[in-house]
C-alpha cells in the first residue's frame, strides 16, 4: 500500500508558516532569551531575523514541512560558496535593533568552525515544544534526510537542544567538535557522512582552536 511522504517541500507561500515555527521553538530557549532579553519583544524580533534565513534558504537551499505543517527542516546547499542574504547587514539590522549585535555575534560563533568542504547543512530543526514534539522532531528530520540523502553529500548540523542528541545520533550524526556561543553555552557541531548508496563521505575538516569566540561575533553558517 502506497504511503504518502511524511514531509513535503517548502514553497514561497510557506514562508509565514515556517518563521512562526521557527519562532514558537528559539523563544523559549536560553539562546532565544540571550538574543532578546526583552520577553515581549523576543518573538517578534526572532521572527524578523528568521524570515531573513527561511526566505534564503528557498534561494539556496530547501525547507521541509510535515504534512500536517507541525515541524520543519531548514536547509543550505554549500556544495559551492553561497552569497549572504541580500543587504543582510542593513536587513539585520532593521529587523533585530537594539539588540543586533547579539546576532551578528551569533553569527560570527556559528561560522568560527564552519567546514568547508561540500556537504549540506542543516540550519535550523524547527519543532516547537509540546507533547508531541519529540516525535514530530523525528518525523520531519527523517523524512527531510530522504530527500537530502539523494544529493550525494554528508550533513552538518548544530546541536542545540541536548533533548535533541539521541535523535541525530539515531540518525547517524557524530559529534566532531563543539564551540562556545556568546551566551556561554557550548554547542556541538556535528557531522552525518553521506549515505553510502551515493558517494563515499567528504572528511569534516580540521576542528577549530579551543578558545573563546570573539565579543563581536543568526546565521546558518
Amino acid at each position: 500500500m502506497h504511503q504518502s511522504p511524511p514531509v513535503k517541500r517548502a514553497r514561497w507561500r510557506d514562508i509565514d508558516w515556517i518563521v512562526d515555527l521557527v519562532t514558537a521553538t528559539v523563544a523559549p530557549t536560553t539562546l532565544g532569551a540571550w538574543l532578546v532579553p526583552d520577553e515581549r519583544r523576543r518573538p517578534a524580533v526572532l521572527a524578523a531575523a528568521a524570515r531573513i534565513w527561511v526566505e534564503h534558504a528557498l534561494l539556496f537551499g530547501d525547507a521541509f514541512l510535515l504534512t500536517d505543517g507541525a515541524a520543519a527542516t531548514v536547509w543550505f546547499h554549500r556544495y559551492r560558496p553561497i552569497p549572504p542574504p541580500s543587504r543582510y547587514g542593513e536587513r539585520i539590522k532593521d529587523a533585530c535593533g537594539e539588540h543586533v549585535d547579539r546576532f551578528r555575534r551569533l553569527d560570527r560563533a556559528l561560522g568560527a568552525c564552519h567546514p568547508q568542504e561540500p556537504h549540506n547543512h542543516l540550519a535550523i530543526l524547527a519543532a516547537p515544544p509540546d507533547t508531541q514534539r519529540a516525535s514530530q522532531a523525528a518525523a520531519v528530520l527523517a523524512g527531510s534526510h530522504r530527500l537530502m540523502d539523494t544529493f550525494g553529500l554528508p550533513i552538518y548540523a548544530d546541536l542545540y537542544s541536548d533533548a535533541d542528541r539521541w535523535l541525530y545520533q539515531r540518525l547517524g550524526y557524530r559529534k566532531h567538535h563543539e564551540v562556545v556561543r556568546p551566551d556561554g553555552a557550548r554547542v556541538d557541531l556535528l557531522w552525518r557522512p553521506a549515505s553510502p548508496t551515493r558517494i563515499h563521505p567528504t572528511p569534516f575538516a580540521g576542528p577549530c582552536p579551543d578558545q573563546q569566540l570573539p565579543e563581536h561575533a543568526m546565521t546558518p553558517g
